[in-house]
């Protein structure tokens, strides 16, 4: 159903991926703890937090300063690429089945209304895995962390997504699902959504606390 005022067409939407459109995050935790038992000590659930919306040489570090581990850099180097492998491997068995519920219908109604939608992820693995999904092709613009020199919550990212878009960051709204996501959204100047606990996403100008609540309701109430 088409819904259509002035004000809309000029807003535009940028997702982060991970917990947003697709949930790889176990993924990554699986990876993580592997290579932590590989180094003897434990990596829980509730560490992982830690390392949501980080880069991959960042998430080592934590790993590491969590394990009280310290490596030379090409144990590092080769620890990083161990499990990006074993996380590839997990990636490659995706399907559409794994896009999180109300997404699909969230982007049928702003394809329907010409609205257009950008990635920003700090994944390097994000087109692969929007290709393994079967979204990739609807996204104007995909910035990974291939595009990108300062993670989030440098606002980098999401300022080359608006570039891409032709839009100012006024007119963006960035949906997120990790603390430094939603401060790089802030310090975009952007409309930042958060999905997700509200005490870790307290600084977000909306919050939902799942996906299925980013409904085409809320989606008029945030371009009216």
């Amino acid at each position: 159903m088409q819904y259509h005022t002035k004000e809309m067409s000029n807003k535009v939407f940028i997702f982060d991926l991970d917990g947003v459109i697709v949930d790889t995050a176990k993924y990554h935790y699986l990876a993580w703890k592997n290579l932590a038992n590989e180094l003897g000590f434990e990596f829980t659930e509730k560490q992982n937090e830690q390392l949501k919306g980080v880069s991959r040489v960042r998430s080592l570090e934590i790993l590491l300063n969590l394990g009280k581990v310290e490596l030379s850099e090409d144990k590092k180097r080769t620890l990083l690429n161990e499990k990006n492998q074993e996380y590839l491997e997990y990636v490659h068995k995706m399907t559409s089945d794994e896009i999180l519920p109300g997404i699909q219908v969230a982007l049928n109604f702003l394809d329907d209304n010409n609205i257009k939608y950008a990635l920003g992820s700090a994944s390097k693995n994000a087109p692969l895995i929007l290709k393994k999904v079967g979204l990739f092709d609807r996204f104007t613009a995909i910035v990974d962390g291939n595009d990108v020199s300062k993670a989030k919550p440098d606002p980098e990212v999401f300022l080359i997504a608006a570039k891409k878009l032709n839009k100012t960051p006024n007119y963006c709204i960035v949906i997120e699902d990790a603390r430094a996501g939603i401060q790089a959204a802030n310090n975009a100047q952007m409309t930042s959504v958060g999905i997700g606990d509200k005490k870790v996403l307290s600084q977000a100008n909306y919050i939902l606390d799942n996906t299925e609540m980013f409904t085409v309701d809320f989606i008029k109430k945030l371009i009216a």
